[in-house]
C-alpha cells in the first residue's frame, strides 16, 4: 500500500502538475480520479479531504502521521523536496529564481487566461448538457464564492467579450515570451528539465491545436522543439495514459505531429 494518494482530474493544467512531478521522481502513488465535470470535487467525500473543494490534493502518510497538501505548484515543490529521485529544481540560485518566476507567471497571470478559454470551449459546453436543476444544486455546493461565480459563467457562457479578448491578448503575449525564453536555453528557466517545464507544459501541451495561429513549427520553432523534448519523456507518456476524456486524444494528436 502506497503512502501517497493523489486526488486529481485529467493529467493537464493543475491536476497534471503533481501527477507528472510524482512520475518524474518515481514516487508510487494511489490515483483517485475526481471527475470535475461531475462536480466530484464538491461532494462530501472529497470535501473531507480538501474543504475548499479545489483539485488537486495529495495525502502523504509517514511516521509523523498524515499530511494533506493542496495547491498544485506547492505540491510539486513538496514532492521534489520530500522524495528521492532526480532533482527537479536547478542548483544555481539564478536558475532557481528563474524557475520560480516562470511558475508564478503561469499560475497568476497566464494560466487563468488559458483556463478561461478552456472553460468557454470545453468545460462549459460539456457541463451545460446536464439537467439545469441538478446543475444549480451542484453549483450551490461549491464552497468558494469566487469558484461558484466562475462555474456559473462557464456553464452559461457569460464570459464577456472584454474578458475573452483580454485572455486572448495574454495568451498571445505569453506564447511570444515563452518562445523568446526557449531561444536562450533548452528548457524553461534553466538548461535542465525542471518544475517550470512541468508547470508550463501542462497548460501548453496542445498549443499547435488550440492556438494554431500563434504556435506552429514556422511561428514558434523554439516552443515546438521544447514540446518535442517534453513529449518524449517517459514520465509524460505514463502520466497522460491516465487520462479519461478526449483531452488524452488531443495529447496524442499533438504528439504524433511533433515527435
Amino acid at each position: 500500500m502506497t503512502d501517497v494518494t493523489l486526488y486529481h482530474w485529467e493529467p493537464n493544467a493543475n491536476s497534471g502538475k503533481p501527477m507528472l512531478a510524482l512520475m518524474e521522481k518515481g514516487v508510487p502513488f494511489a490515483s483517485h480520479y475526481i471527475d470535475m465535470l461531475q462536480f466530484d470535487q464538491h461532494k462530501p467525500e472529497y470535501l473531507a479531504i480538501n474543504p475548499q473543494g479545489t483539485i488537486p490534493a495529495m495525502t502523504h502518510r509517514g511516521a509523523w502521521g498524515s499530511r494533506v497538501l493542496t495547491e498544485s505548484t506547492a505540491i510539486m515543490e513538496y514532492v521534489n523536496a520530500a522524495f528521492p529521485g532526480p532533482d527537479l529544481m536547478p542548483a544555481d540560485a539564478q536558475d532557481r529564481w528563474r524557475v520560480r518566476w516562470w511558475m508564478k507567471f503561469m499560475d497568476q497571470w497566464l494560466g487563468p487566461s488559458f483556463s478561461m478559454i478552456g472553460w468557454s470551449v470545453f468545460v462549459g459546453p460539456r457541463v451545460r448538457e446536464r439537467d439545469p436543476e441538478e446543475l444549480a444544486a451542484a453549483i450551490e455546493r461549491i464552497p468558494l464564492p469566487e469558484r461558484r461565480a466562475a462555474w456559473k459563467k462557464a456553464i452559461s457562457g457569460e464570459f464577456s467579450a472584454e474578458e475573452m479578448a483580454e485572455s486572448r491578448r495574454r495568451v498571445a503575449l505569453g506564447i511570444a515570451r515563452l518562445e523568446e525564453e526557449l531561444g536562450k536555453r533548452d528548457y524553461v528557466g534553466s538548461n535542465a528539465y525542471s518544475l517550470a517545464d512541468i508547470n508550463i507544459f501542462n497548460s501548453t501541451y496542445s498549443l499547435p491545436l488550440s492556438q494554431p495561429d500563434l504556435a506552429s513549427k514556422e511561428k514558434t520553432p523554439n516552443i515546438m522543439r521544447w514540446l518535442k523534448r517534453v513529449y518524449e519523456r517517459e514520465a509524460v507518456g505514463k502520466t497522460w495514459a491516465m487520462g479519461k476524456t478526449d483531452m488524452a486524444a488531443r495529447y496524442s494528436l499533438v504528439m504524433e505531429g511533433i515527435v
